[in-house]
C-alpha cells in the first residue's frame, strides 16, 4: 500500500484524533513579600491575619514574611529581618508587597513597581508609639497611591484579588513624580549648600577679637 508523505507540519492521518498533551509543568506560585520593618513593637494582628490566609491559600503562594521583633508566624518563609539588599530583591522579585504604614517602605515598594498593599500600626493596640502610620497610609490610599487595608476583610479581599490579577497591584513611575522629587532633592541640597557656604564665612564667636559678645557685639 502506497502511503502518501505528510507535509512537514502537517498532522499525521493516524494521530491527528489524538488529544493534545498536557502541559504538566507546575504553573508559578504568587510571590508575596511582606514587610513589617524593624520597629521595636508587635504587630501579631498582622502575622496573624496572614497565617489564617495561608492556610486558606496554601502552595498557590510563595511566601515571605519579614516578621522583625513580633513572633515568628506558623508560615514558610517567615525571616525576623533582612538587610537592604535583601529587601531590595524580595521588591524586585515579588508578584504583590505587603507591608506597615512605614512611610520609607511604602515609598521603596512603590519604586519597585508595586501598588503595595498597606496595614498600617495602630498604637492603641500597642503597635506603634503614635498614629503617624495610619495618617499617612490614610492620604495615600485616598489618592489611590497605596491598597489601604485596616481590617482582616479588606486584608484578604486585595489579596485575593491580587492573586487574580496581578497587574491591579503593579504601577509604573510617573515622570512628573520623578521630575519632582529630584527637583526637591535639588533645592535641599542647594538650601545645604548654601548654609555650609554662609558657615565658612562666618568666623566662630570663640574666634573673635578680644572683648567681643556671642552675637558679634562688644561686652558692655
Amino acid at each position: 500500500m502506497n502511503v502518501e508523505p505528510t507535509a512537514p507540519g502537517a498532522a499525521s492521518a493516524t494521530t491527528s484524533w489524538l488529544p493534545a498533551q498536557r502541559d504538566h509543568r507546575a504553573p508559578a506560585r504568587t510571590s508575596v513579600l511582606v514587610a513589617v520593618g524593624t520597629d521595636k513593637h508587635p504587630f501579631d494582628r498582622l502575622v496573624g491575619w496572614l497565617e489564617e490566609w495561608h492556610r486558606e491559600v496554601g502552595d498557590a503562594v510563595a511566601l515571605t514574611v519579614q516578621h522583625g521583633h513580633t513572633r515568628a508566624p506558623a508560615v514558610p518563609g517567615a525571616v525576623p529581618f533582612l538587610d537592604h539588599d535583601a529587601l531590595q530583591a524580595g521588591m524586585a522579585g515579588a508578584d504583590l508587597v505587603v507591608c506597615h504604614g512605614g512611610p520609607a517602605t511604602i515609598l521603596e515598594a512603590r519604586r519597585h513597581g508595586h501598588l503595595p498593599i498597606v496595614v498600617p500600626r495602630d498604637p492603641g493596640r500597642g503597635e506603634h508609639v503614635d498614629d503617624h502610620q495610619q495618617l499617612f497610609a490614610r492620604r495615600l490610599g485616598a489618592v489611590g497611591k497605596v491598597a489601604l487595608c485596616e481590617t482582616r476583610e479588606a486584608l484578604f479581599g486585595a489579596l485575593r484579588a491580587g492573586l487574580a490579577d496581578r497587574e491591579r497591584f503593579a504601577v509604573t513611575a510617573d515622570p512628573a513624580e520623578v521630575a519632582a522629587r529630584r527637583a526637591a532633592v535639588g533645592r535641599v541640597g542647594e538650601i545645604v549648600e548654601g548654609l555650609v557656604a554662609a558657615s565658612a564665612r562666618r568666623r566662630p564667636w570663640w574666634r573673635r577679637r578680644p572683648g567681643a559678645g556671642r552675637d558679634g557685639g562688644r561686652n558692655r
